[in-house]
């Protein structure tokens, strides 16, 4: 029995391909996994985006003395936005640290201000504002798993021999400071 070297060849050539368009394949799949997780956390974050200046304006009108911290929450949405906008993650994680920071002090400050916290128009964004910050904290866990998946595939062998000639690089994590 003789055995046919160009078969052997042939068949271990399409074993090899095979496993390589798996591999590929796999890492597209995370790749679009962390986008979509992405999408996810943007489109909360636009959401509180779009309620931001409605909390603001009603507590401008029973909180006349506290212009610094309402300033504080408007600069810092800015910065969210155009780090959002561009897709900034380090930055996106800062400017979301001030924020967060400047909204926990807001509604700190409502509690001195008795007519305020009684509005129902406040009671209603405080509420649908801390309905989209649970969200966001759960999509960025999401995220953030979906980050470290992608990252270590691409460093673990036999992945790293496709992912490092196609230029899949490594990805940022999305990160808050500890007090949040």
């Amino acid at each position: 029995m003789e055995i046919d070297f160009t078969f052997l060849t042939l068949g271990g050539l399409m074993l090899l391909s095979g496993y390589t368009v798996t591999i590929y394949n796999s890492l597209v799949r995370l790749k679009h996994q962390v986008a979509r997780s992405w999408a996810d956390i943007d489109v909360l974050l636009k959401q509180r985006h779009d309620e931001l200046p409605k909390l603001v304006d009603t507590c401008r009108q029973y909180m006349a003395y506290e212009r610094d911290t309402l300033e504080r929450v408007v600069t810092a949405r800015s910065r969210v936005a155009n780090a959002r906008e561009h897709q900034q993650i380090g930055e996106l994680g800062s400017a979301e640290t001030e924020l967060r920071a400047g909204l926990g002090k807001l509604f700190a400050l409502a509690e001195s201000y008795p007519e305020l916290k009684a509005s129902e128009s406040f009671q209603h964004l405080h509420g649908r504002i801390s309905d989209l910050e649970t969200g966001i904290a759960d999509r960025r866990e999401f995220y953030n798993a979906s980050v470290n998946l992608y990252n270590v595939r691409i460093e673990q062998f036999p992945d790293l021999l496709v992912a490092r000639p196609l230029r899949y690089r490594p990805l940022q994590l999305l990160e808050f400071e500890a007090q949040d």
